[in-house]
């Protein structure tokens, strides 16, 4: 695993209570970056939580990522941006230049395609393999991941049911690396 580049995608109701320490726990095992991905805060609250994530990355020197919220990523200081393809679309060329990377959640080669037109510094394509955060939604699989990665010239990073297992299967097929949610939030603490 330690070849491939792995990007921590947060989830606090994973983590419960250790939310902060697994945070600290991905960043001190050498993760890639750390997406803060909180969706149902309000940016008031995401912003309280960004802040105090953001010197755990900095001493770990692990980019922060920030997800939905420019305008919080700005007061704090975060050059990295993670949006929804929607949200991307809409973001002017005037906001995007207060971030050296915006990255774009996508979910078919038309939107990556898009994205990359647009200036998107990367994609993450996904659920690749099942996963209890899209439960009763089929997995797009390998073969999609391969048509992402094959159809655009940046970076794409897979995500959903991605493990240690089966993570070098999405390599095999074209990402540049992999993002884990929920086995890095649950992982066993060791």
């Amino acid at each position: 695993m330690s070849m491939c580049k792995v990007i921590c995608v947060t989830n606090r109701k994973l983590a419960g209570e250790s939310f902060v320490s697994r945070i600290e726990k991905a960043v001190k095992a050498g993760v890639g970056a750390v997406i803060l991905r909180e969706k149902d805060l309000s940016e008031e609250k995401y912003e309280e939580l960004a802040g105090k994530i953001k010197p755990i990355c900095d001493s770990g020197r692990v980019p922060l990522v920030l997800h939905t919220y420019p305008s919080a990523a700005r007061r704090l200081g975060v050059m990295r941006l993670h949006l929804s393809f929607n949200a991307f679309m809409e973001l002017s060329g005037e906001e995007k230049k207060d971030f050296e990377k915006i990255g774009v959640s996508v979910h078919s080669l038309q939107e990556a395609k898009a994205a990359e037109e647009k200036g998107a510094a990367y994609v993450i394509a996904g659920h690749i393999f099942a996963t209890d955060c899209k439960k009763g939604v089929p997995p797009r699989g390998l073969d999609y991941l391969k048509e992402i990665c094959q159809g655009v010239k940046i970076p794409v990073y897979a995500i959903g049911g991605i493990t240690s297992e089966n993570a070098k299967q999405c390599i095999d097929a074209g990402a540049a690396g992999v993002c884990m949610m929920s086995s890095l939030m649950r992982a066993d603490d060791k």
